[in-house]
C-alpha cells in the first residue's frame, strides 16, 4: 500500500502525569505514516484524490492543543482514531509520538510510543423473532453505524426463516451486514452485546426467542478461539439463514478454516437438505 510520511512535526502540548506538564506544557514530535492508494491522485494531479498532508498536520496540531491526557499512549490512540474517522481514504496509520526530555529525573534524549491502526472488514449476522422484528434489525444497523468507529458497507435483504435448534417459537427475520470497523474483535463483541442489551435481549434458553441477536461471522481472515468469542462463527456453515444473506453480499468470501467460499458452503448445505 502507498504511504505518505510526515516526520517529526514539532508541536506544543499539555500531556503528562505531572501537574506542571498539564499547566506549562512541553514540546512533542509527531510522525505519521498515512497508508492510502495514491494511484488516482498520481494520475489526476488533483489533491481531492489524495490525503492533504498539510491539512493532516493542522488536524494533529489542533488535537494536541485541544486535549490534555496523562499518557502519550492515550494521545496516540485518540489521535489515530480521530484521523481514521475523518479521512475515509486513510486505510491504515502508523503514529510515533516523541516526548523529548521527559521529566523523569534522569537525562534522556526522548521517550516515544509507536502504534499502528487500520480498518478491518467484518460480517455480522442479525436476527429477531420477538416484537417488531424489522424495527429491531434496523435499529441495530443504525446503532452500529452511529458508533463512528464502525461503518456499514452493505446490508442484505431481510429474510424470514424457520427457528433453528428445535425449539418451538415464532419465525425469525434474518440478515447479514458487512462493516468496516476500527474496533478489535473483542471490542466489537462488547459493542454488539451492548446493542443487544439495549434492545432488551435476554438469554434464558439457548437458541430461544430473542428481540435481537447479533453474531460476528468473520473478522478479516482472523481465526479466534476464546471462551467468549469464536471467529469464524463455529456453526455458520450449517445455517441457511446465515449463508443465504451472506451469499448476497460476499459469495466469494473464503472461510479461513474450511477453505471454501460462501458460494460453495451454501451449495453444499442446499444439496444436503
Amino acid at each position: 500500500m502507498d504511504c505518505i510520511r510526515i516526520i517529526n512535526l514539532e508541536l506544543y502540548g499539555n500531556h503528562g502525569i505531572f501537574p506542571e506538564e498539564n499547566s506549562l506544557g512541553q514540546k512533542f514530535l509527531v510522525s505519521a505514516w498515512l497508508y492510502t492508494d495514491t494511484r488516482t491522485a498520481g494520475l489526476s494531479d488533483d489533491i481531492k484524490d489524495s490525503i492533504h498532508y498539510g491539512e493532516i498536520c493542522h488536524k494533529i496540531k489542533d488535537f494536541m492543543h485541544e486535549h490534555t491526557y496523562k499518557l502519550i499512549e492515550t494521545v496516540a490512540e485518540k489521535m489515530a482514531e480521530m484521523l481514521m474517522i475523518e479521512y475515509d481514504k486513510l486505510q491504515k496509520i502508523s503514529l510515533e509520538i516523541k516526548k523529548p526530555w521527559a521529566p523523569i529525573g534522569l537525562h534522556l534524549e526522548t521517550v516515544s510510543i509507536s502504534i499502528e491502526r487500520q480498518r478491518h472488514r467484518a460480517h455480522i449476522a442479525l436476527g429477531s423473532n420477538l416484537g417488531d422484528r424489522e424495527a429491531y434489525l434496523n435499529k441495530a444497523i443504525d446503532a452500529l453505524n452511529d458508533t463512528k468507529v464502525c461503518k456499514i458497507i452493505s446490508v442484505s435483504d431481510f429474510i424470514e426463516t424457520e427457528p433453528y435448534g428445535g425449539i418451538d417459537q415464532a419465525k425469525f427475520l434474518n440478515a447479514v451486514m458487512e462493516i468496516q470497523t476500527l474496533l478489535e474483535p473483542q471490542e466489537l463483541l462488547e459493542c454488539i452485546q451492548k446493542i443487544e442489551n439495549d434492545a432488551g435481549r435476554e438469554r434464558p434458553v439457548r437458541w430461544g426467542p430473542r428481540t435481537l441477536d447479533l453474531d460476528i461471522l468473520f473478522y478479516d481472515d482472523e481465526i479466534i478461539d476464546l471462551p467468549e468469542l469464536q471467529i469464524p462463527h463455529p456453526d455458520l456453515q450449517n445455517r441457511g439463514f446465515v449463508l443465504e444473506p451472506l451469499m448476497a453480499l460476499s459469495p466469494n468470501l473464503r472461510h479461513p478454516l474450511i477453505k471454501k467460499t460462501i458460494r460453495e458452503l451454501y451449495g453444499e448445505l442446499k444439496s444436503n437438505n
